[in-house]
């Protein structure tokens, strides 16, 4: 079986192809096409890089959908039902929901009579207790407002890779979104990010957890209302709103020593992660396993090691030769914590539920 896997992001979209044997998972083509909205053309442009390696026709597809609400707790297959259960829910994720319903469609229309599968980020995090998932608002309210979690597939695929004596375990999540999970045996006991993926951490261009009152003031102010505080929250705040140049870490540490903004940013993402990682610890009742991922946790030393001089009274060192090379296991010996860089793949997991969804 040959199969596309479908990674929609809120900017960037990210496919693999695999062929499925006898000794499992093969990835045969992958890549990042930059995401414009347009379903067609997104797709066009992802088989044409695909289509060359493939033996014959793909066979399956599947898709991440960033939230499935209270219904979707594991991947499903796509039919009328559950599109249009998901068309419900836009409102709810505008960021990344509708964007990806497109190519989910424009994927049907390509490949009519091909299994499409849907692999929810929330389902991993439906696994925490109850109240890790409760809000403090009263009872009756809009039963959708409950606490989520996002990054799921890629929790899911990093407890996949950690071994059985991890013990307490803290996985970073940091890219352009951003997020913290706790897990004990690679199940979730709690994350960051709560009801929508605004929540949590600061982030590239969201500014992450924020007192309402601030959300309250915005809406009395002149020019404020849903649609432009929604512009602010998503695409205007984090990153960007700090250093008023750019979300990319990579540019920011570059000019960090020449721009007091760039400077400034990212020093408050490292206090602003301190105090999640200790909300994180806290749940978890200490700290034996630290895992960075997402592309700035995967590449990017300086925020490893400064987030790591942090938490130095709970024993955590870095070998700072392998932190420099990101290898995967950056601690020092002997060390109390466990520091670990394992490269995040969505793809992969999508691949694997596929395969069991189907089987």
């Amino acid at each position: 079986m040959e199969l596309l896997c479908l990674d929609g992001g809120s900017s960037s979209l990210k496919y693999a192809a695999y062929r499925a044997g006898s000794t499992g998972l093969e990835r045969i083509a992958a890549g990042t096409e930059n995401a414009t909205g347009e379903g067609d053309a997104d797709l066009a442009r992802v088989l044409a890089d695909i289509v060359p390696y493939l033996d014959g026709s793909v066979e399956a597809v599947g898709h991440r959908v960033v939230f499935g609400g209270l219904t979707y707790d594991a991947p499903v297959r796509a039919d009328d039902n559950v599109l249009r259960e998901l068309e419900s829910l836009v409102p709810v994720e505008p960021l990344h929901l509708r964007g990806e319903l497109d190519l989910i469609y424009a994927a049907q229309r390509r490949f009519p009579s091909v299994p499409q599968v849907l692999c929810f980020d929330t389902a991993f995090h439906r696994q925490s207790p109850p109240i890790a998932k409760r809000l403090p608002l009263p009872a009756g309210i809009d039963p959708l407002l409950t606490r989520y979690g996002f990054h799921g597939l890629s929790y899911e695929y990093i407890a996949s890779e950690l071994s059985p004596d991890a013990g307490a375990t803290v996985v970073a999540h940091l890219g352009s979104g951003a997020s913290l999970c706790a897990m004990r045996n690679g199940k979730p006991l709690d994350t960051t990010m709560s009801f929508s993926a605004l929540g949590g951490l600061m982030m590239g261009t969201r500014p992450g957890d924020l007192d309402p009152g601030i959300l309250v003031r915005l809406l009395e102010a002149d020019g404020y209302d849903a649609a432009r505080l929604s512009e602010l929250l998503y695409r205007e705040s984090g990153l960007l709103g700090v250093s008023e140049t750019t979300s990319d870490m990579r540019l920011l540490v570059a000019a960090a020593g020449s721009d007091p903004r760039a400077a400034g940013a990212i020093e408050l993402f490292i206090y602003q992660l301190i105090k999640h990682l200790g909300a994180m610890i806290a749940v978890l009742g200490g700290l034996d396993t630290l895992v960075f991922t997402g592309g700035i946790g995967e590449n990017a030393p300086v925020i490893r090691a400064s987030t790591c001089e942090r938490l130095a009274y709970l024993g955590a060192r870095l070998n700072s030769d392998a932190n420099q090379r990101n290898a995967r296991e950056i601690s020092a010996a002997q060390t109390g914590v466990k520091v670990l860089v394992i490269p995040t793949d969505e793809n992969l997991m999508i691949a694997r539920h596929v395969l069991r969804l189907l089987d």
